[in-house]
């Protein structure tokens, strides 16, 4: 499936963590209605992070509702292993952990090699420049700004800062690489997370934690969007 084009400046990814999974279809829609540019979808292992989620077969199924790419976040031990299952089930973008791959450059020329787009993640506690080696071959960084395994974590204020630098060691390294942020994402603070240079949000909660997801996309996609005019 083709990524958004540079319409929007800022992609905005709800997260169907924090979703009803018993009506995961009705909630991507909303989300969609409410202008959601990609749906990201958290994998945990109950290994890497302290909770288990979901597999290809699940990300196949989300596939044939959602009408946006997929944007698949590999919170596992062992990346590698799955990488292939979870592009043919449909994931549009994959992300794998710094914190996991061993050979990080052949992780994500895999990743291109099957047609998804190849981004990496950093957590809160990993330094920026676990980056430097990467950041020239990568198409997106995620930030984490929760420690990953839970929807509904509160905000990390430094992250802010981290992804400044982040930016800083892209620009320098003359990569056009976005960077995607997540956790704790809500229309409060996503002017912040924008003006230090993320391009893609990730938001669960403040999307799916309430009674109109379809309301909550719109009103992020609007406080970005005035990020970005300022």
């Amino acid at each position: 499936m083709t990524l958004p084009s540079a319409e929007h400046q800022v992609l905005i990814a709800p997260s169907v963590l924090a979703a009803d999974f018993a009506h995961l279809a009705r909630d991507i829609a909303a989300a969609e209605r409410g202008g959601a540019d990609l749906i990201h979808v958290d994998v945990m292992d109950g290994h890497f992070v302290p909770n288990i989620t979901i597999g290809p077969p699940v990300v196949r199924a989300i596939r044939r509702t959602a009408s946006q790419p997929l944007d698949v976040h590999l919170m596992i031990a062992d990346p590698d292993r799955y990488i292939e299952a979870f592009v043919a089930a449909g994931a549009s973008m994959l992300s794998v952990h710094v914190e996991t791959v061993l050979h990080l450059h052949r992780t994500v020329a895999h990743i291109r090699q099957l047609g998804a787009r190849a981004g990496v993640a950093v957590n809160p506690s990993t330094p920026v420049s676990a980056l430097t080696e990467i950041a020239g071959d990568v198409d997106f960084v995620l930030v984490m700004s929760v420690n990953p395994g839970f929807a509904g974590q509160t905000f990390i204020p430094s992250t802010i800062d981290k992804l400044r630098r982040v930016r800083a060691l892209l620009d320098a390294a003359d990569s056009t690489a976005r960077i995607e942020v997540d956790g704790g994402i809500d229309a409060a603070n996503i002017g912040d997370v924008v003006a230090a240079g993320a391009t893609i949000v990730v938001a669960g909660q403040s999307v799916f934690g309430g009674p109109d997801p379809e309301a909550a996309t719109r009103a992020l996609r609007a406080a970005a969007a005035q990020a970005v005019a300022r």
